[in-house]
């Protein structure tokens, strides 16, 4: 693919803040095309297309070599709060549409320019315990990015960007969509998926970025990385963790600095082109960074100073880091990353929340005690366990599946070992990976009655955990 050969050699640049230039302008309601639908980015490449492009090209002139289309918050959950939800289809095809003409006009054989179809966070936290906000499934947010990159992807991308993003059972979701939009007959494109870290270093529900990389590497994503929330400083000892773990490209594209709030209410962020440019260019110096750029805040002259500096390092005879497999390494939880082969010791897999082997738990799950599971959980991982193994099957109960879902998303919350999800029964599988942000162990995969069992679960850990299974 285009896209990845270019990145192989030469670091590539991505475009600034398109909200940004957009509140430069101060637009009004009729460019929205009604007060219902203002502050809807999105609505623009509908009314005022004209603007859209010229913001491309403005990002273009100023030396980017990709794109991200206006379609940041474009899937049909966020556009249905505007009223729109029923031109998703339309406005992502335009928006797509707009960014390629643009690039097309500044591309040339040697230096192509390419169009990334931007999808953002739907603003749900399926992972969290907030009924309101974790009120829907994998598979309905699965859908959601599937009909979101079918119309970017027919629309002319050359990549697909999962970008701010705050849960990472949510990009597994976007990931599957997209495979899923793939499997249907849509042209393939690269996927480049970008989480959001505060200033701890951790997602938005206390995921670190081991976890995202374990997570994030077995499924078939291209670029791994991180954007906005904070500044390049914050982001420096991630990046030099996914330089050196991960087996993908790596992109880092950070805010203008961390936003405050100016005398007149309005937020600035505080970096200049040349601060920006200085961070930027040591993490491409020092970590052999593949792809740079800016995210809220920053402009088109921020862009032109990140030109300048890999131009310079270019010249310098910089060359930009190669990607290489890596082996199964690691589990990951919710919340961190567990290697398998531990140093001096052996893997320690809790066995304790096992229906099988413990009537302690038995009896709690007969009870519905989930409470008291969590700390039996707790105190195997305070025990010295690297994993835990969870069964929920009972004789007495015919609900196994949704006992599991229960215990996988209370674990998933409140113990950091990853878990081994123990069942005989594929439904009982999916539910428990459907719900599981991680990265799990699938046990109990044999083939002692053929190949109906092994067919029928194989696929949902290969959406789900690729190669983690034993």
């Amino acid at each position: 693919m285009a896209y990845l050969a270019a990145l192989r050699e030469r670091v590539l640049l991505v475009d600034g803040a398109m909200g940004t230039q957009l509140m430069a302008r101060e637009l009004t309601d009729d460019d929205f095309g009604g007060a219902s639908r203002h502050g809807c980015n999105e609505a623009l490449v509908l009314t005022r297309p004209d603007l859209i492009e010229q913001i491309h090209r403005e990002f273009l002139a100023a030396g980017a070599d990709v794109l991200e289309t206006d379609s940041f918050t474009a899937s049909r959950l966020k556009l249905d709060e505007y009223g729109l939800g029923a031109q998703t289809r339309e406005i992502n095809l335009a928006a797509a549409q707009i960014a390629r003409r643009a690039a097309d006009d500044y591309a040339t054989p040697e230096r192509p320019r390419f169009v990334a179809g931007s999808l953002g966070p739907t603003g749900m936290l399926i992972s969290s315990s907030d009924p309101a906000l974790s009120k829907i499934t994998f598979d309905e947010l699965a859908a959601l990015y599937e009909e979101q990159a079918t119309a970017l992807v027919e629309g002319g991308v050359d990549l697909l960007l999962l970008e701010t993003s705050q849960d990472l059972l949510e990009m597994k979701a976007a990931i599957a969509g997209i495979v899923r939009a793939f499997d249907a007959g849509v042209r393939r494109v690269p996927i480049q998926a970008q989480a959001t870290l505060d200033v701890t270093g951790r997602m938005l529900l206390g995921t670190d970025i081991r976890a995202v990389c374990a997570t994030l590497d077995a499924l078939p994503i291209d670029v791994i990385g991180l954007n906005c929330s904070t500044g390049p400083s914050h982001m420096r000892d991630p990046i030099r963790y996914l330089v050196e773990a991960s087996r993908c490209f790596v992109s880092v594209v950070p805010n203008a600095g961390l936003p405050r709030m100016g005398s007149r209410g309005e937020t600035i962020y505080p970096e200049t082109p040349e601060e920006m440019a200085r961070e930027l260019g040591a993490f491409v110096r020092d970590f052999g960074v593949n792809t740079i750029g800016g995210c809220c805040g920053t402009t088109p002259e921020h862009i032109a100073a990140f030109r300048v500096a890999i131009d310079a390092l270019a010249a310098q005879g910089h060359r930009p880091r190669q990607p290489e497999p890596k082996p199964l390494q690691f589990a990951a939880s919710s919340m961190t990353a567990v290697a398998l082969q531990q140093e001096g010791t052996v893997l320690l897999i809790g066995e304790r929340v096992n229906s099988q082997g413990s009537r302690k738990i038995k009896r709690l799950l007969l009870a519905n005690d989930y409470d008291e599971i969590t700390l039996v959980a707790r105190a195997q991982v305070e025990g010295g366990a690297h994993l835990l193994d969870v069964c929920t099957a009972l004789t007495e109960r015919v609900d196994e599946d949704v006992q599991m879902a229960t215990i996988v998303k209370r674990l998933a919350q409140s113990v950091e070992a990853p878990l081994v999800i123990d069942s005989t029964e594929p439904k009982v599988i999916e539910r428990a990976l459907k719900m599981y942000a991680g990265r799990a162990v699938v046990n109990s995969i044999h083939l002692e009655n053929g190949r109906v069992k092994i067919d029928s679960v194989m696929p949902l850990v290969k959406e789900s955990v690729p190669r983690s299974s034993r």
